[in-house]
């Protein structure tokens, strides 16, 4: 085999490796986002026509769970300060799903091959899950905030009340709500709403 064959097949078999994991380079800016990053707008606007999320509500929803990084993980626990015990949560990729609701989606969906790290996978996930919190919850999906609390409590936790008692995350909803609402603005001045 010459050379440049070799070197070809390589520089295939390397590039089918990872995929780009790391943040876009305007995390404020919508359009730039888009721009460095089509395919994210090309599955968020699936993920809009399949289940009537917006688009800008899966931005600013995306952003505060991993700011648009894909194989996002929680930090890890320490016991005595330096002994790690593992991490906070099985949360992972760009949506930041737990485990056990991946798992969920996969089966619901019957996409037993669906990865957290895929872009069009997890805007999927998002459109469903919070599909799901529309009908068993009642909340508008153009409500970020709203929907960003029973994606971050669970829809039970969120039935309950439980975000209630917690000032910090009251205010992390409402950012998203804010930034949703500055993606959509974006948006629209860039044409891509």
């Amino acid at each position: 085999m010459n050379r440049l064959l070799k070197l070809a097949i390589v520089g295939l078999v390397a590039s089918c490796g990872g995929g780009n994991y790391s943040a876009p380079r305007q995390l404020d800016n919508a359009c730039a986002i888009v721009a460095e990053r089509p395919a994210y707008l090309r599955a968020m606007r699936k993920t809009e026509r399949k289940w009537g999320v917006p688009v800008h509500v899966q931005m600013a929803t995306m952003y505060q769970e991993s700011k648009f990084i894909g194989d996002a993980r929680t930090p890890h626990q320490y016991a005595l300060g330096v002994i790690p015990i593992g991490r906070q949560s099985s949360a992972f990729g760009y949506s930041q799903a737990l485990d056990g609701t991946w798992e969920e989606y996969q089966n619901a969906t019957k996409n037993r091959r669906a990865r957290r790290d895929d872009i069009r996978d997890a805007t999927d996930f998002m459109g469903w899950y919070m599909h799901g919190s529309q009908q068993k919850l009642g909340l508008s999906k153009h409500d970020a905030g709203s929907q960003y609390l029973a994606y971050h409590e669970g829809r039970g936790g969120f039935a309950r009340g439980s975000h209630r008692q917690k000032g910090w995350l009251m205010r992390v909803a409402a950012q998203v709500g804010q930034r949703s609402e500055m993606y959509r603005q974006q948006l629209v001045s860039c044409r891509r709403a």
